[in-house]
């Protein structure tokens, strides 16, 4: 039975657990979300890094763990390379899925493709590459947003959507500028997915999810895995009033009750 650290500014990371978990639900997961810092689409790439690393050089002292999975868009496109040096373990990011949401385009849609994403993802020159490389021949828009990331946080903490702000938001893919495929660029947008549709009803959105469980099971041994299933453990960076509501959405989804993780 292997441990899987999944790690996150706040809860989007619990789209890719649920992936991972249904491929794999035999192991023992770990969740570290960095509310302290949340959320890192309005950090600089210099102070990102090494919150980052500061983070997990403790964490992984004190905890064993065999696979790392930044669930986490905007800290995989920074902190890979810095935290591969670093652990002796594998790492696994998340890359936004415009190659399959690129095929599906051509092959279901019109070649309008968007890319939903933090502003940190959408103007990173990584996502230009992945763009040039996978998406040329198509009408490719990018947006970038921090309001869904909130907006996701306060959905699984209980509170009420804002659709007001979601349609300003969307405003530029709304009615005939509406893409017919939308990369899901940032992890806590899945946990939108319904509100989403309400306002692009004819668009395909497509995430990584299912692309990051299957190269965590690639990189796990076959063997050892525990059928009856594992317990999982959530840990915070800060105390705070909406942690202690978000702990709720964390027990839902099979987690033992809430820690603080201190540095």
């Amino acid at each position: 039975m292997a441990t899987i650290l999944l790690f996150d500014s706040g809860m989007g990371g619990l789209s890719v657990y649920r992936e991972v978990y249904k491929a794999l639900p035999g192991h023992r997961y770990l969740y570290l979300f960095d509310n302290a810092c949340f959320p890192y689409g309005e950090l600089s790439e210099q102070r990102l890094v090494s919150r980052v690393i500061e983070l997990f050089d403790a964490f992984v002292s004190r905890h064993h763990v065999d696979i790392v999975v930044i669930a986490c868009n905007t800290a995989s496109t920074y902190v890979l390379p810095a935290l591969r040096q670093r652990l002796q373990i594998p790492v696994v990011g998340v890359v936004p899925a415009i190659k399959p949401a690129a095929e599906y385009s051509r092959v279901h849609g019109r070649g309008r493709l968007g890319v939903l994403a933090t502003p940190g993802t959408v103007s990173r020159q990584y996502t230009a590459e992945l763009v040039r490389n996978f998406a040329a021949d198509l009408d490719v828009s990018l947006l970038g947003t921090t309001e869904l990331v909130k907006m996701a946080e306060d959905k699984l903490s209980g509170q009420a959507i804002d659709h007001q702000l979601l349609e300003r938001v969307l405003a530029p893919w709304l009615g005939s500028q509406q893409p017919d495929t939308v990369v899901l660029g940032c992890t806590h947008f899945p946990l939108l997915a319904d509100e989403l549709g309400c306002w692009l009803p004819h668009t395909k959105l497509v995430d990584s999810g299912a692309a990051i469980a299957r190269r965590v099971g690639s990189l796990l041994p076959q063997a050892g895995a525990d059928q009856t299933g594992a317990r999982a453990q959530v840990f915070c960076t800060e105390w705070t009033p909406k942690a202690r509501l978000q702990a709720g959405a964390f027990g839902g989804e099979g987690f033992d009750e809430l820690r603080c993780f201190i540095l």
